[in-house]
């Protein structure tokens, strides 16, 4: 279901006239069919040649515990108002899934990692803008 949602959005917007789009997705580097989801993405907007940047988010697991529980999350995400389910489900995950790719992994991908643990949003913004304009 979450998919044919976002699936119609990623369409209309493939038709628009919009300059660009950001999303985010955690994906599983160690489960081939994440691949190919980020793959029939891309494939959606193909038509308009688009730049496409992928953007590696790294923190370690600490500061990930303490962002799940912070006043932000806890107000724009319902999921994470029960944060011990929260906390127990990032570890879980962090166990099932590898979410961060490994060194020339995925090449023609061109992925730009940033460690953000200890930067703020708006710094790891100014990064993002200052590698692709």
């Amino acid at each position: 279901m979450a998919k044919e949602i976002r699936f119609s959005i990623f369409r209309e917007i493939a038709k628009s006239e919009l300059p660009g789009l950001i999303f985010t997705y955690t994906w599983a580097f160690d489960h081939k069919e994440d691949e190919e989801y980020v793959d029939e993405i891309i494939e959606l907007f193909k038509d308009r040649n688009p730049k496409v940047c992928i953007v590696e988010l790294i923190c370690d697991k600490d500061e990930r515990l303490r962002r799940n529980r912070t006043e932000n999350r806890l107000q724009h995400k319902a999921s994470k108002r029960d944060v011990e389910f929260s906390d127990q489900l990032l570890i879980n995950e962090d166990k099932r899934y590898r979410t961060n790719s490994q060194e020339g992994e995925l090449p023609e991908k061109q992925i730009l990692k940033i460690d953000n643990t200890h930067l703020s949003a708006k710094e790891v913004a100014a990064l993002i803008t200052e590698k692709y304009h």
